[in-house]
Formats: C-alpha cells, sequence, structure tokens
C-alpha cells in the first residue's frame, strides 16, 4: 500500500491526468529523435562495428584468436554467457513476481526491464554458437539428426543441453510477456497516429486491440497466467546454468551452493542493469514523474538484500572448502584469494560486497548519481565473479605440470563488446520506437485514485 500511494502521490498531486501520461509517453515515440539519443546510438553502433570486426576474425580463423591454452578452455565465452543471462532476471522478477504480488512501484519500470531481458538473453545465446568457432561446420551437430546408425541425439545428460531448454524456454515466456504488455499501449499510439505509415505499423502490433472491458478481462487473465509461468523459471533458469559448473569434478565448482548463489546473484546484477539504464532514461527522456525517487530507493534495497545474500555465499565457500578437509578444494579458494588472479578476487569482492552496503545509508539509497555509480561497479563485480569461478578454478588443476595462466586478447574483449553493441542498439531503439513506460497500468492507478477522491 506504501509503495502503491507514493506512485498515486507522485502523479496526482503532480496534476498529472491520464491524458497527461498519454501525452508524455506518445510524444517520446511520435517526435524526432534528440540530439541525446542520436549521439547514443552512434557510439553504440560504433561498439557494434567494432565488434562485428572481431566476430568475423573469430568465424574466419577460430577460436584460437582467443586467449585460450589447453589448461583453461573456458574464459571470457562462457564468463559472459553467464553475465548476460544474469542480467536478463531482474526483468521477468520485476514484471512476474511483483505483478502475483500486487506490487503496483513495479508499473513505471517494468517495461524497460523486460525489454533489457530480452536484449541480455539474445546476447547471452550468441555465445554458445560463437564459442564452436566456424560453426557452420559444427552447429547442426547439437540437433537430432538422422544418420546412417539410426537418429544422432544429443546428449540429455549433459547440463549444457538443460541450458538450451532452461533459456530457451525463459526467452520464450519472456518475450510473450513482454508483448503481451505492450498491445494496449500500441493501441493507443495507433489511434493518435497522423500518417498512414505508423498507423498501418501500430495498428498491425497491437492486433486490433479495442479496449472492451472483454478484451481487458482476457488481457488480465493471460497476464496472470503468464506471470505464473515465468516465475518458476526465475529461480530455475540460472540453477540449471549454475550446473555447468556443479555437475563437474573440478575444485571450486563441485558445490552445492551454487544454485541459490547463482540465483542471488543473477537478481543482483540483473536489478543494477535496470538502475543503470532507468535512470539515463529517466533523465533523457524527462521522467521523473514516473520513474521517482521512491522506485529507486526500493530497487536499491533489493541489491541490498541480494548482494548480502551473495556475500554469505562467498564466505560459506571458503569455510565448506576448510569442512571438507579437501586439499585441491582448499587450495583453488585459497588462490584465487592470494593466487596469480587475487586482483580479480579482492575486485570481485570490494565491487560486490562491500559497494551494495553503502545502500544501508539513506542519502546514499535516494541519491541518483551515488545509484548510478554504484550500480554500475555491481555490474562490473558481477562479470568478476563469473570470471573468477571460472578461470581461477580452471588455470591450476590437479596436474602442476599443466598450470597455465589466462590473458585475453583484443578478439576476447572485441567479442564482449559485440554484445554490447548489440544490447544498447536495441535497447535505444526500443526506448524510440515503444513507449518505454506502461501507459495503460500507470493510468490505471490515476483512475482508481480519482474514482476514490470522487
Amino acid at each position: 500500500m506504501q509503495a502503491t500511494s507514493s506512485l498515486r502521490e507522485s502523479l496526482v498531486t503532480g496534476g498529472k491526468t491520464v491524458h497527461d501520461v498519454t501525452q508524455d509517453i506518445c510524444s517520446r515515440v511520435e517526435d524526432k529523435p534528440n540530439k541525446t539519443w542520436l549521439g547514443a546510438m552512434t557510439l553504440s553502433l560504433i561498439t557494434l562495428g567494432i565488434g562485428a570486426y572481431a566476430v568475423f576474425m573469430l568465424l574466419w580463423d577460430g577460436i584460437g584468436v582467443w586467449g585460450l591454452n589447453k589448461t583453461v578452455g573456458w574464459a571470457w565465452d562462457i564468463t559472459n554467457f553467464v553475465w548476460w543471462v544474469g542480467i536478463g532476471h531482474a526483468g521477468t522478477l520485476i514484471s512476474a513476481i511483483l505483478l502475483l504480488f500486487r506490487q503496483k512501484w513495479r508499473m513505471s519500470i517494468n517495461r524497460a526491464a523486460e525489454a533489457m531481458t530480452i536484449f541480455a538473453v539474445i546476447c547471452a545465446l550468441m555465445f554458445p554458437a560463437l564459442h564452436m568457432g566456424r560453426l557452420w561446420l559444427g552447429f547442426y551437430w547439437a540437433l537430432p539428426l538422422p544418420n546412417t546408425f539410426g537418429s544422432l541425439w544429443v546428449n540429455f545428460n549433459s547440463p549444457l543441453l538443460w541450458d538450451v531448454f532452461a533459456i530457451s524456454t525463459y526467452f520464450s515466456v519472456s518475450l510473450v510477456f513482454w508483448y503481451i504488455g505492450l498491445i494496449p499501449d500500441f493501441a493507443t499510439i495507433r489511434d493518435r497516429a497522423t500518417n498512414k505509415v505508423s498507423k498501418a505499423v501500430y495498428g498491425a502490433l497491437s492486433f486490433g486491440w479495442d479496449g472492451a472491458a472483454k478484451t481487458w478481462m482476457r488481457y488480465e487473465s493471460v497476464a496472470l497466467i503468464l506471470a505464473g509461468l515465468a516465475t518458476p523459471l526465475v529461480l530455475s533458469v540460472h540453477t540449471i546454468v549454475s550446473f555447468d559448473f556443479a555437475t563437474s569434478v573440478i575444485p571450486g565448482w563441485h558445490t552445492t551452493i551454487f544454485p541459490p548463489y547463482f540465483v542471488a546473484g543473477a537478481i543482483f546484477s540483473g536489478f543494477a542493469m535496470v538502475l543503470t539504464l532507468m535512470i539515463v532514461t529517466r533523465k533523457v527522456y524527462k521522467l521523473e514523474d514516473y520513474i521517482t525517487i521512491y522506485h529507486i530507493e526500493l530497487m536499491n534495497i533489493v541489491i541490498t538484500i541480494t548482494g548480502s545474500i551473495v556475500g554469505i555465499a562467498y564466505i560459506t565457500e571458503f569455510y565448506m572448502a576448510w569442512y571438507s578437509q579437501v586439499p585441491a578444494e582448499g587450495y583453488a579458494f585459497l588462490n584465487r584469494m592470494a593466487g596469480p588472479y587475487s586482483w580479480a578476487y579482492w575486485s570481485m569482492m570490494t565491487c560486490n560486497v562491500i559497494s551494495p552496503q553503502l545502500f544501508w545509508i539513506k542519502k546514499i539509497r535516494t541519491s541518483i548519481a551515488a545509484t548510478f555509480i554504484i550500480s554500475i561497479i555491481v555490474n562490473i563485480g558481477m562479470w568478476f565473479e563469473r570470471f573468477v569461478i571460472i578461470v581461477t578454478s580452471l588455470h591450476r588443476d590437479y596436474l602442476p605440470s599443466s598450470w597455465a595462466y589466462f590473458s585475453a586478447t583484443r578478439y576476447d574483449v572485441g567479442v564482449y563488446l559485440f554484445t554490447f553493441g548489440i544490447f544498447f542498439t536495441l535497447f535505444f531503439l526500443f526506448a524510440k520506437f515503444f513507449p518505454v513506460i506502461n501507459m495503460a497500468e500507470v493510468k490505471s492507478i490515476i483512475k482508481t485514485s480519482s474514482e476514490k477522491k470522487d
């Protein structure tokens, strides 16, 4: 109730009406792009171009252009894959779980969070394909194809295949959930369109939405069903991603704490990315009346809680390594803390454990500048977490003669930049041509408040 009252106060007492909401959000779609948007899109396309060159060289020469060696066979590719999947978790959490719990404060941020989920999962899905190198020579081996000996089936015992099912299901449900929520707003833009092209495009996207009571009833029923389907995916997807490591016998990976630890970390990094994007969108499109300080404060509280859970998981890992009395396990964690990659470990601890604790201070928790900086720091830290888990557990295994040091090449970095270019290009296009705030839900709050006053 407190969150609902806060949003009502920010819109209603500020003089906002249903017409004002429609005008404020639709004008962002109808007006020509401003200079800030054009500059951001240009930078994003430059990043995409640089990354595309790295991808071309990867496909041309194979994965030998990466810094992998005989000991570290997984590095930036799987690190970036897990990082992007984690980024995509906040959208489903904000949209689905908070919808089921009737949390009204989600309404101003859920649209952008859902879009972020879709784009992040697209970026994540690139790495399983790109890590094949010349993928046109081997991608079909992952499919059940008929051959001389019958049917060549994939290995259903492999956690990597579980990833395929989990992430494809997550992507499909999230995409449908996002699009269903857009339909009423597409209809609003359709009705306001002044040229034939816009009317035709948004008319097709709105699927003939007429705003009738029966249409709204079906819309709300479908939204609840999709929210119910998406909620277990928040827990299952990153749990299954954690099985890539937890089901192995490599010291530092073989641990039962990974599933809840990965889920908490995914929500942690996802909320941080939502904050980063929403603070920029809030400033560029002047949406301070819709994305309020109260929204930012609530999201910072979630980051503080999940960051604390992640910190406890780090400590638990060390305790279990000591308690197990397995020499290789104990060495793996000491090597993380004091070995060649100690710089990555302490960067992870600083960014993920220490920086979120600053949000216990209300002045920092409600500061736009501090929130923006810490949200970026958190995502840097979560990338280091995945790097530490993967690379430091591989580079020194059971056989000292095989120990090796991994160093990233410009192509490792370039492929990573390629996904950033795709992510931000898609997000900027979304912010320009789609309503970035859920108009229908925000207007429903104003109507409810007005009816109560009457």
